[in-house]
């Protein structure tokens, strides 16, 4: 059974974000109390990430998580502000790793300040979320979130070793998403349970959602770098291939192709070739590239389903039903 054809309720986008807003408006408020830094150039940058925008689904699942299992407060709230700066520190990062220009439709930080100011605010971001850790006063949120960063880290030069590498295979790259993606979703959907005060196994199946939700998400994300429009995308079309990433489409169109295809197709990934984008475009839609990664990721959007099918209905439970649908089904 496919998702569009499941029958237990879930809820649309524009339902979750209305259902989440008074919470996410409380987040938002606290994200920029807590940016605020006596370094003008700290406050510029930061804000300048912060205020594009995007759909916070990260601090989002922090408060459905919790909502979904009991009551959700003022220590969801501070647990969601944590996770979005994680996430926007790794964003400043690797945005200078990978020489980005463009972000949501905006100029990178890099871009517009240089490379040395956006590392050394991811570095102010990340220490200030460890700052709001120690406030709560919780060993287990703490050991979360360490492991999480640990991981992310680990998941950044996992990525590196294989720019420009053509012998990438799919179990490498479900290594990378795990950690670049995957664990900062389940850190975020396990803290929102942990702060419900509920049992372990009750956190393990949020946890469990969220890490099927990130490689959902991350491979649905990847199929659109093939297959989106540049505006709706909010980036350039091929930053992958330029960046000499081999993400699923490719690396499945690597695998399935003959040997003379199999042969320029390895070369474009080692040059980062993003001229080529029309042949490997070719390849990818000869062997069915597009429509294998979109299957692997609703294989994915359905064990996140399946993890939540212990918890009790209600409209949280719904709300996290309708994201792990929109994670596959969205246009950017």
């Amino acid at each position: 059974m496919t998702i569009t054809e499941d029958t237990r309720p879930a809820l649309g986008l524009p339902q979750i974000q209305s259902l989440a807003a008074a919470d996410m408006a409380a987040v938002d408020a606290l994200i920029r109390r807590r940016l605020s830094s006596d370094v003008v150039l700290i406050n510029q940058i930061a804000d300048h990430i912060i205020s594009a925008g995007g759909k916070r689904l990260r601090p989002m699942l922090v408060m459905l998580a919790g909502h979904a299992v009991g009551q959700a407060g003022p220590e969801h709230h501070q647990l969601a502000a944590i996770i979005e700066f994680i996430h926007t520190s790794t964003l400043l990062h690797d945005d200078v790793v990978d020489e980005s220009s463009l972000r949501r439709g905006r100029s990178t930080a890099n871009a517009l300040w240089g490379n040395a100011p956006s590392v050394l605010v991811g570095d102010f971001l990340y220490s200030r979320s460890f700052q709001l850790m120690v406030e709560l006063e919780r060993m287990p949120v703490m050991q979360i979130l360490a492991d999480a960063t640990n991981r992310i880290a680990e998941g950044e030069v996992l990525q590196l070793l294989h720019v420009h590498n053509p012998d990438t295979d799919e179990a490498a790259y479900l290594r990378v998403i795990e950690r670049k993606t995957a664990v900062l979703f389940a850190a975020g959907t396990r803290l929102g349970a942990l702060a419900s005060g509920v049992d372990e196994a009750t956190q393990q199946a949020l946890f469990d959602y969220g890490m099927h939700l990130g490689y959902a998400f991350q491979i649905a994300d990847d199929v659109l770098d093939y297959s989106a429009n540049a505006e709706e995308l909010g980036k350039n079309l091929g930053d992958d291939l330029a960046e000499g990433k081999a993400t699923l489409p490719l690396i499945h169109a690597m695998a399935h192709s003959d040997d003379a295809t199999r042969e320029r197709l390895r070369t474009i990934v080692q040059d980062g070739d993003a001229s080529a984008m029309p042949e490997v475009l070719a390849a990818i839609r000869a062997t069915g590239g597009l429509e294998y990664s979109r299957r692997r990721a609703e294989e994915y959007a359905e064990a996140a389903e399946r993890a939540l099918d212990g918890l009790a209905d209600n409209d949280a439970v719904a709300a996290l039903r309708g994201l792990a649908r929109y994670a596959v089904q969205r246009s950017h």
